[in-house]
């Protein structure tokens, strides 16, 4: 996602750095200037992006002894498009505020899709003031752009968003799985359903690919699991029942077992046909 996202940033000096270089080579074929570091990206750059896998990686990246934060200098701001823990959003952006830099947390939805053809969903947090200096650039990868507080509240409202989708994934698989048990026109009842009060992102666009049974991630189910732990941890912390997302991560979790990391959110749809 992070390459689709860079791809569409025009009229700046674009510098590139990815732990697996052919990843970034498209960029480079497109002007963009290859870096060997972080290092080298920090000492080119005034705003610097980062998109990465797991919240390790983001503590990694930003508050270890060689991380941006300490590679940074006064004026610098720093976006995170990761999908990663609030209460890291806020630890990184104090650390950054004491060196006069800026973090801001701005994790994405909308998926692969979403990142190729510039559509994002952006949900921000952190300095107000960083936010709207680097609006205009978030824009070139985003169709919609909602600022919503200080530090942590941008990966506040992807848990939200991931909440939303953990249990709708559920109701799309079960929609459909009983539709098929029940010996309907399983794609007339899609194309029906999708078109009523049913109708959702998740049915429209993923249930044909479970019909198909082409389940090539447009987000990783691993990934999945780790957005539903950090929401699931966050709700303990404000002492909230979560039931819906704890099923749907019981279910993702029991797949992950079963050798399913490497496809789609969508792939749990294989979870009920398997049980029949």
């Amino acid at each position: 996602m992070g390459s689709s996202m860079a791809g569409h940033i025009k009229g700046h000096s674009l510098f590139v750095y990815n732990r697996t270089k052919d990843k970034a080579d498209a960029l480079v074929n497109q002007g963009a200037v290859w870096c060997d570091s972080p290092k080298k990206v920090s000492a080119q750059c005034d705003i610097i992006f980062t998109m990465l896998g797991y919240p390790h990686d983001v503590e990694e990246m930003y508050l270890s002894e060689h991380g941006l934060i300490e590679l940074g200098r006064a004026g610098q701001i720093m976006i995170d498009c990761t999908t990663s823990s609030p209460e890291l959003a806020r630890r990184i952006a104090d650390a950054a505020a004491e060196k006069g830099l800026a973090v801001i947390d701005a994790p994405v939805s909308g998926g692969d899709i979403g990142a190729r053809n510039g559509t994002l969903s952006v949900m921000v947090g952190g300095d107000e003031q960083a936010f709207l200096k680097t609006k205009d650039i978030i824009a070139m990868f985003s169709g919609s752009i909602q600022y919503f507080g200080p530090a942590g509240s941008g990966q506040h409202t992807k848990m939200a968003n991931q909440i939303a989708i953990a249990s709708g994934m559920i109701g799309v698989a079960e929609s459909l799985y009983y539709a098929e048990q029940a010996g309907l026109d399983i794609e007339r009842v899609l194309e029906t359903i999708s078109k009523g009060a049913a109708g959702s992102w998740s049915l429209s666009h993923l249930g044909p690919r479970m019909l198909e049974g082409d389940y090539k991630p447009g987000f990783y189910t691993h990934h999945f699991l780790k957005d539903m732990k950090i929401a699931l941890d966050e709700a303990i912390k404000m002492n909230i029942e979560l039931p819906g997302l704890k099923l749907a991560y019981k279910l993702y979790d029991q797949l992950s077992q079963q050798q399913k990391e490497t496809t789609g959110t969508h792939i749990i749809f294989e979870k009920y046909r398997s049980n029949h």
